[in-house]
């Protein structure tokens, strides 16, 4: 099926969906919307929370479209914001987010997304940068 008649754009959606169907499925949900919102709101907060450099390479793996949410709104020179408690990385989430969900478990869904998505060698990175608290959402 074909969107816009550009392959490029036509892949970069479908592989979107697919992303946003694994978020779906890991939350229990149908709604897109709260995939989409889950996605975007932990991206950002992981980006922010990383150095640019690292940064970029994980932004260097996303699909097209999700690097677009991904480098949506960034500015590089406030990175890293260094949340060294769970509860700080997760109200950072929840500031964007602004839903009734469960923050721990929607980050979890979404990390273990990027784990299946992202190669293995990129993921140690970017937990390699996290302190042992936010490691734990990745499990």
């Amino acid at each position: 099926m074909t969107w816009t008649g550009l392959e490029t754009f036509d892949t970069t959606v479908q592989k979107a969906d697919i992303w946003l169907k694994e978020i779906m499925m890991e939350l229990n949900t149908d709604s897109r919307r709260i995939a989409y919102m889950a996605l975007r709101s932990v991206l950002l907060a992981l980006r922010d929370r990383l150095t640019v450099d690292e940064a970029a390479d994980l932004g260097s793996q996303l699909p097209l479209l999700i690097r677009g949410i991904y480098y949506d709104e960034w500015v590089p020179s406030r990175n890293p914001i260094k949340d060294r408690h769970l509860d700080e990385f997760l109200a950072r989430i929840q500031e964007r987010y602004n839903g009734e969900t469960d923050i721990k478990a929607m980050t979890k869904a979404v990390f273990k997304v990027l784990r299946h998505r992202v190669t293995e060698g990129e993921i140690k990175d970017v937990k390699g940068m996290m302190p042992d608290e936010l490691k734990e959402l990745w499990s």
